[in-house]
């Protein structure tokens, strides 16, 4: 007893539970409920068109049984229950769940009407003439193999996959805490997309757009307006309204009758011909006299008819409304990447596909080479052989076996173990000279082969154009009609599309009033000309960023409290240059005491490339991926995870480059953001800096060529230095001086990068406000104090610095014009801003 109790690891059930749950979670997501974006497969389906082709179940060979695929599977590769083999494995052959089937299936598969598939000794299968593309070459060790269950076997872990599945035929699944649900689309529209993007990989949303119209069901319908669509290819999540396609047929005696003939997908048709049936009974409906179900071999056709001087509008609408003849198809395109799952763009999706392929097309034209080699390798042993055929023969005669003989022709010839034996098996036959003309021709033809497989790989054009040949081909052999029309809702404007590609200038200002202007209201002018002012603010306010972007690209906003917002640029309201703006609580629902720290436009393009950068006042640092940020919702999501009381004091987007920060204490540190490790979006980040007992982050920059080092003091002094100043540490350090503060100086307000031809804005705690060119700060070192910047009064302090745009002439004329329709002289505007406004 007292071994057992040795033996036994107090362990606290809520840690147990937690491990456990996370395990399982793990196991549902990546081993049997989400599909992976390189072959759009579960692992169920990818083991069950593996285990047909293993027996040889191809589209040209005859039916077997359906129960003799299920049971090669179970055993095989997938120990669960033969239900769910035989489901998923009917799935694949039912026309209205699939939109290109992948397994061929001969007699009862089930019905649209939602009856079950026959028993699995009764139906027989095979593999269909596409599925042949999704498993094709995978004996050319185009794909990687993985133990199978008991590790007895091995199985694909992904299958080659030549042509773009997940978008064609689409997947569902419900995983632990996570959905996926990508619609399928018409494999022309998909493949052209593909093709595209090989041609130009900078290809934008749009421009795919135009081949890939919308998804493609297999029980066709029609999808109801273009915003979900865009919705669900730009941010990978939309709600696409599909209605059944209806025609009314117009009979004697004033009489109607609607026809159905398509429903929405995954729509049950006896239950929505029930639910019609029971609105009718229950006379929550008026005008219809008969509802019959008249489908058949030849297609649907449902037949609703009127009553006399029933309008067929009205019904129509009521049954849009209260039945499954119209449906919202919820598109959430999740899929694995790499072992993770993740929400992707229609974009992201092609580009990974195209990646597997290059994987693919690679692994297949070096297993092909070896395999050339290895032949032209054994030509050049033959024809060498002719050549010295009387002596070669004679060695052999002379030889007591095969073994010696082998020996001798290596040693005599300097032939190779592989060529030596070619030659003892070579048929004497091969000795003719039609026979060596042929091997001639053969080892030319090897030799022309090999020199285009090597520059395949040596040349990625080739390379990308041998998958587009090859996409082009499936295409035009396997490519159908649409069955899915789209069309625009009566009323509906896809606002984006009325938004006028121009663009823009985005201003925010310190006080948090945000606007933007078209680019067209700042005239080029001539070198030394007056330039024209951008923003008419109140007198203790100014511009703090300002953007030039498009109109419909996107720009983040972070706040204090760690969290990040959204917004298109055309949902900023336009103004006129004059004017002062809208205050950003009016855009974005900010919670109480949440102020906007940053304004970040977000490229269009190579999102996973560029990371964002969070600095935290209790000293941490987050490196995050821009990818993780760009599906936030109108509330806004977490950026950062903060401890109780700490606050985010900037961000930054950054591709790599050197980050400094500054503490209150007046110490700084520069280190490369290549020390920081990236995490994910919610967590709390790493240590930037030790910082001692009191001190806290107030700021965080980006080191940028040809800039200086800013930093500035709640007194009001300041200076810029060489940021070469600043030594390149590891990150986690006590850091080095950036000013010598005193109580002359008070604390360290602002640290920033700035350039000579720039003016700062600075700013204390009373509101009064200074604007200074950079050029007449002076340059010190490290460990100085600087100059007086402005004079601050007792119990003031400053508390902000800022960039801006060097001030011209007509600018201060503006101010002063500003200054005299508020009933203030220039005298009365020179006080508000403090008396050393010429500092």
């Amino acid at each position: 007893m007292s071994d057992i109790q040795d033996r036994l690891i107090p362990t606290e059930l809520e840690s147990e539970v937690k491990k456990s749950f996370i395990a399982y979670s793990m196991a549902v997501i990546v081993n049997r409920a989400l599909p992976d974006v390189r072959d759009g497969l579960k692992p169920v389906h990818r083991r069950i068109l593996y285990a047909m082709n293993e027996l040889g179940m191809t589209s040209d060979k005859p039916y077997r049984k359906s129960a003799r695929i299920v049971g090669e599977v179970l055993g095989k590769y997938h120990p669960h229950g033969d239900a769910s083999v035989y489901d998923a494995m009917v799935r694949l052959a039912q026309d209205f769940s699939i939109r290109y089937l992948l397994v061929d299936g001969q007699g009862n598969f089930g019905s649209v009407d939602g009856d079950q598939a026959a028993a699995m000794r009764y139906t027989e299968a095979r593999m269909s003439k596409i599925a042949g593309h999704l498993i094709g070459e995978i004996d050319k060790d185009t794909v990687d193999f993985v133990p199978n269950f008991d590790e007895s076997l091995m199985q694909p872990a992904v299958l080659p996959s030549r042509f773009p599945n997940l978008l064609v035929n689409g997947s569902s699944g419900i995983a632990v805490g996570m959905a996926t649900n990508v619609p399928p689309h018409n494999l022309g529209e998909v493949i052209s997309a593909t093709v595209a993007m090989i041609d130009n990989p900078d290809i934008n949303l749009d421009e795919l757009m135009e081949h890939i119209k919308g998804p493609d069901f297999p029980t066709g319908g029609i999808i109801q307006g273009r915003s979900g669509i865009r919705e669900a290819y730009y941010t990978g999540r939309g709600r696409i309204v599909v209605r059944g396609k209806t025609d009314v047929e117009v009979l004697p005696n004033n009489q109607s009758r609607i026809i159905i003939t398509e429903i929405p997908y995954m729509v049950n048709k006896s239950r929505m011909i029930e639910k019609m049936a029971e609105l009718v009974r229950d006379k929550r409906i008026e005008g219809i006299r008969d509802i019959r179900d008249e489908s058949d071999r030849e297609g649907m056709r449902v037949v609703i008819e009127l009553k006399k001087d029933a309008q067929s509008s009205v019904v129509l609408n009521y049954l849009f409304k209260h039945t499954q003849l119209q449906e919202t198809f919820g598109a959430i395109m999740l899929a694995l990447v790499d072992g993770q799952p993740k929400l992707l763009n229609l974009k992201e999706m092609i580009h990974h596909y195209i990646r597997h392929q290059e994987d693919v097309v690679t692994r297949r034209t070096k297993y092909d080479l070896d395999k050339s080699l290895a032949r032209a390798h054994i030509l050049e042993g033959l024809l060498k052989a002719l050549d010295h055929i009387d002596e070669i023969v004679h060695l052999i005669r002379s030889s007591k076996d095969p073994a010696e003989a082998k020996v001798q022709l290596m040693e005599r010839f300097a032939f190779s173990d592989k060529q030596a034996q070619a030659i003892l098996d070579m048929r004497l036959a091969r000795l003719t000279n039609l026979e060596a003309d042929k091997l001639q021709a053969e080892y030319d033809e090897l030799n022309k082969t090999i020199a285009y497989l090597q520059a395949i790989l040596a040349d990625e054009k080739l390379l990308l154009n041998v998958i587009k040949e090859e996409l082009i081909v499936i295409r035009d052999k396997y490519q159908d009609p649409r069955r899915t029309e789209i069309s625009l809702i009566e009323g509906e404007i896809d606002i984006e599309e009325l938004i006028p590609k121009d663009e823009m200038v985005v201003t925010l200002s310190h006080f948090g009033y945000v606007k933007r202007m078209s680019l067209s209201n700042y005239r080029a002018q001539g070198r030394g000309g007056k330039g024209v002012s951008a923003q008419v603010l109140r007198e203790e306010d100014y511009t703090e960023q300002l953007y030039t972007v498009h109109s419909h690209d996107d720009l983040l906003f972070f706040t204090n409290q760690g969290r990040a917002y959204n917004l298109k640029c055309y949902e900023i309201p336009e103004t006129g240059r004059a004017a002062r703006g809208t205050a950003i609580v009016n855009v974005l629902p900010l919670y109480p005491e949440e102020k906007v720290t940053n304004m970040i436009p977000v490229p269009k393009e190579d999102r996973d490339s560029q990371y964002l950068i969070m600095a935290t006042r209790f000293g941490l640092i987050k490196k995050t991926s821009l990818y993780a940020y760009r599906n936030i919702k109108k509330v806004g999501l977490i950026a950062i995870t903060l401890q109780e009381g700490d606050t985010l004091i900037g961000a930054e987007l950054i591709e790599g480059g050197d980050v400094m920060l500054g503490t209150r204490h007046g110490k700084a540190i520069r280190f490369s953001d290549d020390r920081i490790r990236a995490t994910g979006r919610t967590s709390m980040g790493v240590r930037s800096m030790r910082l001692d007992e009191g001190d806290e982050v107030i700021s965080l920059a980006s080191i940028e060529e040809g800039a200086q080092v800013l930093v500035v003091s709640e007194n009001g002094y300041g200076k810029r230095t060489d940021p070469d100043e600043y030594s390149v540490t590891n990150r986690g350090g006590k850091g080095v001086k950036a000013m010598n503060i005193t109580e002359k100086t008070g604390l360290l307000a602002a640290l920033l990068m700035v350039r000579p031809d720039e003016d700062i804005m600075i700013i204390n705690d009373d509101g009064t406000i200074i604007r200074t060119p950079v050029e007449e700060i002076s340059c010190t070192g490290r460990n100085t104090q600087g100059v007086k910047l402005m004079r601050v009064d007792n119990g003031s302090r400053i508390v902000d610095v800022a960039r801006a745009e060097r001030e011209s002439e007509e600018e201060e004329e503006d101010g002063h014009h500003q200054a005299d329709s508020e009933g203030l002289d220039d005298n009365d505007a020179h006080e508000s801003q403090g008396e050393d406004g010429d500092i």
